[in-house]
């Protein structure tokens, strides 16, 4: 499935979502949304740092996310953070985060809306 946002975020390539699984992805990025980076006032998702979300045919969840700096002071958190609001959608099964820096993460990764916001358009 293929969700798309401010950017493309990949669920089970070469799959089409059920109505469900696509609803349900809509809901995780919503999720999403709502987690920020203590440092910066723009949520995660519009930041650019959710690289991908499988959503598997039961509803299991796994996300691909970096951190705009290896050396982020909530470094620790900010995945538990992610799989606590992913986990808090209803209908979504088990939960994975694993943080990745490969790509590393440069703004260019932000929506427009998140530019705005930080003054970079």
């Amino acid at each position: 499935m293929m969700m798309e946002d401010s950017h493309t975020v990949v669920e089970e390539e070469d799959a089409t979502p059920t109505p469900e699984i696509a609803a349900l992805g809509d809901e995780i990025i919503t999720a999403l949304k709502s987690v920020y980076d203590p440092e910066i006032p723009v949520n995660i998702f519009d930041l650019g740092l959710i690289y991908k979300v499988d959503v598997s045919e039961t509803s299991d969840v796994e996300v691909e996310m970096t951190l705009t700096a290896p050396g982020c002071p909530v470094a620790e958190e900010m995945p538990i953070w992610v799989q606590n609001a992913v986990a808090d959608v209803d209908g979504v099964g088990d939960v994975k985060v694993n943080l990745v820096f490969d790509p590393p993460w440069d703004p260019s990764r932000m929506s427009e809306e998140a530019r705005l916001e930080l003054n970079m358009l």
